[in-house]
């Protein structure tokens, strides 16, 4: 379910994990959001575990972190775990790329972006930042791969070949214009594409647009230019996973191939 931004409830192995919840109206230095978040706190099931890609205010919300018990479990980058634990939370997680971590049989990797960290003007880049992919127990275990913030290169590439078999990419497009400034931190539309196609996932979600007004291209742009881009690649329709905030889908199991 895409709560808005890149803000997730994903339903996996038997945990709701969220990612990057931001449930607030407004963040530090931007307009207020612009979009209802899609899903109402006191809706939510139980928390299972918390994932952050990065600690920028529009994917690290200390309001929203603050509804959570303290005792729920945080997966953060390196560098992040003294943040968490000053607000009490008791079982915080910090990994370093390609570290991973489990809990009830969920694996959760964290994986390379390239972006960069900043909450106050001495700390930046004083905790890293990345990407997940969570795991299900099993056979046949459906593998996600959230990418937080990140401008393009090979790291897609070499995420998708050491977690082959991806089978959603949840992959931001916004937040891009100008190039000059944003090129290297965002992905742009074509881009996450791209992306997608590195990572040899089975679909695609995109996300990080229509929420916080955070940059210089028009608002539902990101969209538009995603479509024309997928459809001009050639990929099927129905692996475009265009949510509207709000929505749910479920991640059906891969076809297996039979060989005679």
């Amino acid at each position: 379910t895409w709560a808005g931004h890149a803000s997730w409830i994903i339903r996996t192995g038997g945990l709701t994990v969220l990612a990057d919840p931001v449930w607030s109206r407004r963040i530090l230095g931007t307009p207020a959001r612009i979009t209802p978040v899609g899903v109402r706190w006191e809706d939510l099931p139980p928390v299972d575990a918390v994932v952050i890609s990065h600690n920028h205010y529009d994917h690290l919300d200390a309001p929203t972190l603050r509804r959570l018990p303290r005792d729920t479990p945080l997966l953060v980058p390196a560098g992040l775990g003294r943040w968490c634990r000053r607000r009490h939370f008791t079982c915080v997680t910090e990994l370093d790329w390609w570290e991973s971590a489990e809990l009830d049989g969920v694996r959760f990797d964290f994986v390379p972006a390239h972006h960069w960290s900043k909450r106050t003007l001495t700390d930046t880049c004083h905790s890293l930042w990345g990407g997940w992919i969570i795991t299900a127990p099993g056979p046949g275990a459906q593998r996600i791969h959230f990418a937080g913030d990140s401008g393009y290169g090979h790291w897609f590439g070499e995420i998708g070949s050491r977690y082959p078999g991806i089978d959603l990419t949840l992959l931001p497009i916004g937040a891009y214009e100008p190039r000059w400034w944003l090129g290297d931190v965002h992905t742009d539309p074509e881009e996450a594409v791209q992306a997608y196609e590195d990572l040899g996932a089975r679909a695609m979600a995109p996300m990080h647009w229509a929420t916080f007004l955070l940059s210089a291209e028009p608002v539902l742009e990101p969209l538009t230019r995603l479509r024309t881009a997928w459809q001009r690649a050639g990929h099927p329709r129905d692996r475009l996973w265009d949510l509207p905030i709000g929505a749910s889908r479920v991640l059906e199991p891969a076809p297996r191939t039979i060989s005679g």
